[in-house]
């Protein structure tokens, strides 16, 4: 379990977060979400006692971190998966981190299959792919056999293969009971992965809830309707919390009723439905929607006027 009571970090006079206070429960896959700048990676880095806060607390499995005997059995980390010693051979970069944190050398091989790494565990570290350089932190991560993990991005760089292996990782530890911390921009894989999501915005917390109820509350309940009754339907739907609109002939959104309202309706007066669909933002629609205030760098989109002056050719004094 991971406790974050009020925790603040300051660097000058720039705040990276802001009284931050929240759980990381056993047993289910917790999601980090952040834009960039939201101080997700310091907030990770005072989690693994790399930084200090300024003000607040944080406890793993109830005991702070910096304190425990068995470091690497309490909390496995990965948060930058190329710092390693280019020169040495994935094995013997485990080893060596078994060697110093008192896990035996038989974990080494069973953490290098794991992660699919038998065929190159003794090649040199500097060489490998960033895919496999995420395999080996992973390896790393999970070295100790830890009751609490936390990951930051650990699908950068895999391919469908393995991205689809570090889902089933992740669910697959937190079904043994353990604590799953993961961070990722990948909203489309989190939706698969996450049971429950920390959102931060400019280092303070903004959503500590499941992936469904994220989803409900940034996107509402919008009810798709298809019926050859759409009008008569429509009519008896409006009301003064609920809005209907016609997208198309036959085809009604409803804003404001359940599905089961809208069929109970429908039934009540013998109207034929076709098709009754509750439609949901996707995970990434919700995040953009909530942290859309929160992100500190916004792209400018370039209209078709500047898009033409950018293509023109340079000429001599021209003002560009």
């Amino acid at each position: 379990m991971i406790e974050v009571r009020g925790l603040t970090k300051r660097y000058g006079d720039r705040v990276a977060v802001r009284d931050l206070t929240f759980t990381v429960r056993p047993g289910s896959v917790t999601g980090f979400l952040g834009p960039n700048g939201a101080g997700k990676s310091t907030t990770m880095r005072m989690i693994a006692g790399l930084d200090a806060p300024t003000a607040g607390t944080v406890s793993i499995n109830g005991a702070h971190y910096r304190g425990a005997r068995a470091p690497m059995a309490e909390l496995g980390i990965l948060l930058e998966a190329k710092a390693v010693h280019t020169s040495r051979s994935a094995f013997n970069h485990l080893l060596a981190l078994a060697q110093t944190n008192g896990v035996p050398r038989r974990r080494v091989d069973e953490v290098i299959d794991l992660v699919g790494l038998r065929e190159v565990a003794k090649k040199r570290v500097g060489g490998f792919s960033l895919g496999m350089g995420q395999r080996l932190g992973v390896a790393s991560a999970l070295l100790g056999d830890p009751q609490t993990v936390v990951l930051d991005e650990p699908v950068n760089g895999l391919d469908p293969e393995g991205i689809l292996w570090v889902r089933n990782l992740l669910k697959g530890l937190a079904a043994e009971g353990r604590t799953v911390f993961v961070s990722s921009h990948l909203m489309s894989e989190m939706a698969l992965t996450a049971d429950h999501l920390i959102v931060v915005g400019r280092g303070r917390l903004m959503a500590d809830t499941t992936v469904a109820d994220f989803v409900a509350q940034a996107s509402g309940t919008v009810v798709l309707v298809r019926s050859p009754h759409a009008t008569e339907l429509r009519d008896l739907l409006v009301g003064p919390d609920v809005t209907v609109t016609s997208a198309a002939a036959g085809q009604l959104e409803v804003h404001g009723l359940s599905a089961e309202q809208i069929g109970d309706v429908a039934w009540e007066h013998r109207l034929r439905i076709h098709e009754l669909a509750t439609q949901r933002a996707s995970l990434e629609e919700a995040f953009m929607e909530m942290t859309r205030d929160a992100v500190e760098y916004h792209a400018h989109t370039t209209t078709e006027t500047e898009a033409e002056t950018l293509r023109r050719p340079v000429t001599s004094g021209d003002p560009r």
